[in-house]
């Protein structure tokens, strides 16, 4: 593969990265809010006693709800948000690895070209 090929491919590849780091910082951003969410839910359900009343919006409908269904369903909620921010904390951290390696490949190729070019513009013999 010719050096600009190769340089176009890295590039292709670096700005994919860049696309699925941003991608998945989204994700986790959408997951904080999730957290934050059900954890402020989980505080007001300590403040309930056993009398309280508990509703659910089902669609356009609140529907009565055990409080410790209830209760469980927000723990149980929250175990599994807590689990996908470490997945995708995992998936960030494995992302800037892959660019920054790639954002590497990306400059020794430039400088490699930018290099040949100027051998090949000062006369010197083509590759």
């Amino acid at each position: 593969m010719s050096l600009p090929a190769r340089l176009q491919a890295a590039s292709s590849e670096y700005q994919r990265l860049q696309t699925d780091l941003s991608n998945a910082v989204e994700a986790r951003q959408r997951l904080d809010a999730q957290l934050s969410e059900n954890e402020l839910v989980n505080k007001e359900f300590a403040t309930l006693t056993p009398n309280n009343v508990v509703f659910k919006l089902v669609g356009p409908v609140l529907v009565k709800q055990d409080q410790v269904e209830a209760k469980s369903n927000v723990n149980k909620r929250l175990e599994f948000i807590r689990g996908e921010i470490k997945r995708i904390e995992a998936q960030i951290e494995e992302i800037e690895q892959k660019s920054e390696k790639k954002k590497i490949e990306l400059v020794e190729l430039q400088t490699e070209l930018q290099e040949r070019q100027k051998q090949d513009g000062s006369g010197g013999s083509a590759s």
